[in-house]
């Protein structure tokens, strides 16, 4: 039988070879995993909540179904998940049916989901093994995971620095070997960013392409749930599994989910031949000043790869890109404003004591809620006050829509 190391070391697609060929079982990838997530967990403060009966039971499952397609023969075999078997960690803004879904903020501290998100059902169909909840900033607004109500997370190269967020528990978890791959969301760059920083795979999809149905929401129109992973055929696969239409969802798109996403290049030659005659733009406003030199002469060295795998690179233009921060923050927190407005201390979590209504509102909000999301509420809240929801929030979203012209311009020229 491998060893903890070996197992935990494995990628996903790796773990899912061994699994069909017998080699190894669920169970033992997850307390593998399992083992080293408890062991590190108090340095890093990845998780909020590690739920290792239901992975135990959810990884015995799952060694059964591939018992059953073994007797049942390759076929059977072969039109298995590759996620059935793989432990995964959830973002704690994911409902999961009689699991804590705080979203980082100690207002819905005890609060339990009565019902599975969209994601974890379709998690549940492939069979993959969840392990449990992790720490991000309360609400998913921050990009360093240092405004969790559960304390700051640490990124694991280096326990001194902050991994990013807001999914940094996420990323944080995938790069500490706790997990092969992990859910995260994001809205302004909360997996990209704390991916970055972790040194690991994160992507956020096309808005629409995975549910939003069953996630905590922060800016309803900008959030979007996306994979982590230590290698882009992971992270593909896990995408894979969470996507597609959800009649509950309005914005999930009715577009098929490719299932070449389970077909990536596993060498370098065969990522030479698929990326043989792609088209890749390259925006010249996104190289700013004061961007780090090695960072831009790792994109440009990534560019020179594409180019000489046989694919097209072009410098393209976004105009408005410099708009887009501005545009951002009025959009967000406008958006989250509305959005929060419904935890009163009423319907969700802990509650303040007070003499009516009114103060066990106000006490539950001033109590509940951390610095930075009161910060983005007042901020979301005069943007769309009488006198100035003109003059920003329509503002904010007339820039938008330029933005998405750049985009849409580039891409009509293809």
């Amino acid at each position: 039988m491998p060893s903890t190391t070996d197992l935990t070391r494995l990628a996903a697609h790796e773990m899912a070879t061994r699994l069909r060929q017998g080699e190894a079982s669920s169970r033992e990838i997850v307390e593998a995993h399992l083992a080293v997530a408890e062991r590190q967990n108090r340095a890093l403060n990845a998780w909020l909540s590690i739920d290792r009966e239901r992975a135990l039971e959810e990884a015995d499952a799952a060694d059964a179904r591939f018992a059953a397609a073994r007797a049942e023969g390759p076929a059977a075999l072969d039109a298995l998940h590759p996620m059935l078997g793989i432990p995964v960690a959830l973002k704690d803004l994911v409902s999961v049916r009689g699991g804590q879904a705080t979203a980082g903020s100690r207002i819905l501290e005890g609060y339990l989901a009565p019902y599975d998100a969209h994601i974890t059902e379709r998690l549940h169909d492939v069979g993959a093994v969840i392990l449990g909840k992790t720490n991000m900033d309360e609400f998913a607004m921050g990009s360093s995971t240092e405004f969790s109500g559960y304390g700051p997370v640490s990124n694991p190269w280096d326990l001194d620095t902050v991994p990013g967020g807001s999914s940094g528990g996420s990323a944080v978890a995938v790069a500490a070997r706790h997990v092969p791959v992990a859910i995260g969301t994001d809205t302004g760059g909360s997996i990209r960013q704390p991916a970055a920083m972790c040194g690991v795979v994160g992507m956020k999809p096309t808005y629409g392409r995975v549910s939003r149905y069953g996630i905590v929401a922060f800016a309803s129109s900008l959030d979007q749930i996306g994979p982590f992973a230590r290698n882009t055929r992971d992270a593909a696969a896990l995408l894979h599994a969470v996507a597609g239409r959800d009649e509950r969802d309005s914005t999930s798109a009715p577009v098929p989910v490719p299932d070449e996403l389970l077909d990536l290049p596993a060498s370098d030659d065969e990522a030479a031949s698929w990326l043989r005659g792609k088209r890749f733009g390259l925006p010249r406003q996104y190289f700013v000043a004061g961007m780090e030199p090695d960072v831009e002469r790792r994109i440009r060295a990534a560019v020179d790869a594409l180019a000489a795998a046989g694919a097209t690179v072009e410098d393209v233009s976004l105009p408005h890109t410099d708009y887009g921060l501005a545009t951002y923050y009025i959009v967000a927190p406008a958006e989250a404003s509305a959005n929060l407005a419904r935890y009163d201390g009423i319907r969700y979590g802990p509650r303040a004591a007070a003499d009516d209504v009114l103060g066990t509102y106000l006490r539950t909000r001033g109590s509940g809620f951390g610095p930075e999301v009161k910060r983005r509420i007042m901020l979301g809240t005069y943007a769309l006050s009488t006198g100035y929801y003109d003059a920003y929030y329509v503002k904010a979203q007339k820039v938008r829509t330029l933005i998405k012209k750049d985009f849409d311009d580039v891409f009509a020229t293809g």
